[in-house]
C-alpha cells in the first residue's frame, strides 16, 4: 500500500492484533455485520475478482496457500513486473487504479497515493464501466483501503459496497469482515461480478519483509479466505448451471525487508491469477501484464470493449502473436552484465525466423548481450541498470527487441554503436495501402539516430520516419502508399548511437489494404 506516514503509527499498533486474530474471527464478524441485499443477479457468467495487496509472488511457494496453488494447477497464472517513476511509484494508487480501469497510469493519471491527476471519466474502474454497458448486472465491492471507495478507483458502478477502514482500525478484523460478508452473500444471493480487497499481506510485508514467517502467514490467512470464498461458490444451488471465472490479483510487491515505491524488482513483481470459462489449466503465460484483469473481466462476461476505452489490456487466455514469442528457447543468461542474477534466461541475438540483424558497420567490444539489436525480456533488460526509465517498457509483452547503445558502451569498445534489424518481406500485392504497427519505447540523446525505413521489391531502403524525441511506450501506426508494381515490402529499423540511450521495438504487424 506504501500509505504516508501517518499510517506508520497503524502499522505498529495492527501487528499485535493481526497475530492475535489471524485466525478464526468470521463468526465474530458474521455476526458484527449484516450483508447487504443485491438485485437478483441476471447473468450466468458470473466472475469474483480477489486483491491481495503488496502480496509477492514468488512468495507463495513457501507459503502454505493450498488454495492459491490449487488455483494455479487448474488456472492461468501469469506473472509480470512493474512500471517505476518517472510514469509511476509502485504503490497502491497507481497499482489498483491500473488493475481497475485496464489501463497504464500514464492514461489513468495515478502517479501515487494521492491520486492528483486522476482520470476516471474517460477510464473508469470496470465496475463503474459494468454499470454503463450492463446495468442489469449485480455488482458487489468490498475494501477496507478507504481511498479506492473515497477517490472513486474500485466501487462506483457497484449495487452494493462494504467499505471499512483498516488505517484506522487494522486490516486483520476488517479482512476477516469482508471474508465474512462476501461468502454470505455468494451462499444466499445471486450476485453477477464481486471486487473484493484485502490488506493484511501488506502491513505484514511493511512490518516484517516479505522474507518472514509473518508475511508467509499474512499470505496464508488471505488463502483461506480465497478458499471460503471458493467453497461458497461450489455449494450454491444453482452452481452447475453457472460459469464462475476467479482472477485473483496484486497492486505491487515488497522488499525482502519491507517497503514499496521504489523502482528494486521485488517492488514491481505483480500477478494474474485466473481459473474460469476457457482459461487454461496450469497455463504459465509470459505475455500477462497488469492491465489484463479489467479485460479478462470483459471477455469472460462475452462483453467486447469498445475500442473508444482505449483499453491496455487483454484477456489473459488470449496470447500474443508477436513473432518475437518464438525465441524462449533461445534465451540465455548473462554474459558480461554483472547485475543481472546468472539464472536469469532473458537475452538472444537469434532472430525470428524470416528475419535479421545487420551488424556491418557496427563497432567492436562492448557488453556482448546489446552488442547490436537484442531480443529481451523485461526482467532481464530492466535489470541491466535501474532507473534509467527501462521500467517504463510497460506496453511491450514477453520478448521484445532492443538496441540499448548505453548499455553496450559499458564494456570498452571502439567505433560506433550501428545496427539494423530487418523484417520479413510481406505481400502487398493488389493492395493500395500498407500499415506498419508496433509498440516503441524510445529515449533520444545527442547524436544518436532512430530510422524505419522501407524496402519495396528488395530495393533500396527509403526512409518512412524518424525519431528525434523521447516516445515512452506507445502503440505506432505507419500507414504508406504502395508504389505501382511493388508486390512486397520490408522494413528496417535502424539505430545508430554511441553511449547514448535506447530504441525498443515490439508487437510488430503489418497489415495492407
Amino acid at each position: 500500500m506504501s500509505r504516508s506516514l501517518s499510517r506508520r503509527s497503524v502499522l505498529a499498533t495492527t501487528a499485535a492484533a493481526a497475530t492475535a486474530a489471524a485466525v478464526g474471527p468470521l463468526a465474530t464478524a458474521t455476526a458484527a455485520h449484516a450483508a447487504p441485499t443485491l438485485p437478483d443477479g441476471t447473468s450466468k457468467d458470473k466472475v469474483l475478482v480477489v486483491g491481495m495487496d503488496g502480496l509477492r509472488h514468488d512468495v507463495i511457494a513457501a507459503a502454505k496457500a493450498p488454495h492459491l496453488k490449487s488455483m494455479m494447477a487448474n488456472g492461468t497464472y501469469g506473472t509480470s513486473l512493474l512500471y517505476a517513476n518517472p510514469m509511476a511509484a509502485t504503490s497502491s494508487g497507481p497499482g489498483w487504479s491500473t488493475i481497475s480501469t485496464g489501463v497504464w497510469p500514464d492514461k489513468h493519471g495515478v502517479k501515487e497515493n494521492s491520486f492528483a491527476g486522476k482520470n476516471y471519466g474517460k477510464y473508469p474502474g470496470f465496475l463503474a464501466r459494468l454499470a454503463q454497458v450492463r446495468p442489469q448486472l449485480s455488482t458487489y465491492a468490498a475494501v477496507d483501503w478507504k481511498p479506492l471507495d473515497t477517490q472513486g478507483t474500485v466501487t462506483p458502478g457497484a449495487d452494493a459496497k462494504l467499505v471499512l477502514d483498516g488505517d484506522a482500525d487494522g486490516y486483520t478484523g476488517h479482512d476477516a469482515t469482508i471474508a465474512a460478508e462476501t461468502e454470505s452473500i455468494l451462499r444466499n444471493q445471486n450476485p453477477d461480478v464481486l471486487f473484493v480487497y484485502f490488506g493484511q499481506t501488506d502491513i505484514a510485508g511493511h512490518n516484517s519483509g516479505a522474507a518472514s514467517t509473518a508475511y508467509r502467514a499474512a499470505i496464508d490467512v488471505q488463502d483461506g479466505y480465497l478458499g471460503r470464498l471458493l467453497t461458497a461458490i461450489g455449494a450454491r444451488p444453482s452452481y452447475a448451471t453457472e460459469r464462475w471465472t476467479v482472477i485473483v490479483t496484486t497492486d505491487h510487491g515488497h522488499t525482502d525487508s519491507g517497503g514499496h515505491g521504489g523502482s528494486a524488482i521485488e517492488e514491481r513483481r505483480t500477478f494474474v491469477l485466473a481459473q474460469g470459462p476457457g482459461i487454461a489449466a496450469g497455463a504459465r503465460p509470459a505475455d500477462t501484464r497488469l492491465v489484463d484483469v479489467a479485460a479478462t473481466v470483459y471477455r469472460q462476461l462475452g462483453i467486447v470493449p469498445d475500442p473508444a476505452w482505449g483499453l491496455d489490456g487483454k484477456p489473459i487466455q488470449e496470447r500474443s502473436t508477436d513473432p518475437f514469442e518464438a525465441l524462449y528457447p533461445a534465451l540465455a543468461g548473462r554474459t558480461d552484465e554483472t547485475g543481472i542474477p546468472a539464472g536469469i534466461l532473458g537475452w538472444t541475438h537469434t532472430a525470428p525466423s524470416g528475419w535479421s540483424v545487420v551488424n556491418s558497420a557496427m563497432g567492436t567490444g562492448g557488453v556482448a548481450e546489446w552488442r547490436g539489436w537484442s531480443f529481451a525480456t523485461d526482467e532481464f533488460w530492466s535489470r541491466s541498470q535501474r532507473d534509467q526509465s527501462r521500467e517504463l517498457n510497460v506496453r511491450s509483452r514477453g520478448i521484445f527487441a532492443v538496441a540499448d547503445s548505453d548499455e553496450w558502451d559499458d564494456k570498452a569498445s571502439s567505433g560506433p554503436y550501428d545496427s539494423t534489424l530487418v523484417t520479413p518481406a510481406y505481400a502487398v500485392g493488389g493492395g493500395s495501402r500498407v500499415t506498419l504497427g508496433f509498440t516503441t519505447l524510445y529515449r533520444q540523446e545527442g547524436s544518436q539516430s532512430a530510422r524505419v525505413l522501407a524496402s519495396w521489391n528488395g530495393g533500396t531502403p527509403v526512409e518512412v520516419k524518424r525519431y528525434t524525441s523521447d516516445v515512452i511506450s506507445q502503440p505506432q501506426a505507419l500507414t504508406l502508399d504502395v508504389p505501382a508494381g511493388a508486390a512486397n515490402v520490408s522494413f528496417r529499423f535502424h539505430y545508430t548511437g554511441s553511449n547514448n540511450w535506447y530504441w525498443v521495438i515490439d508487437g510488430v504487424k503489418v497489415t495492407a489494404s
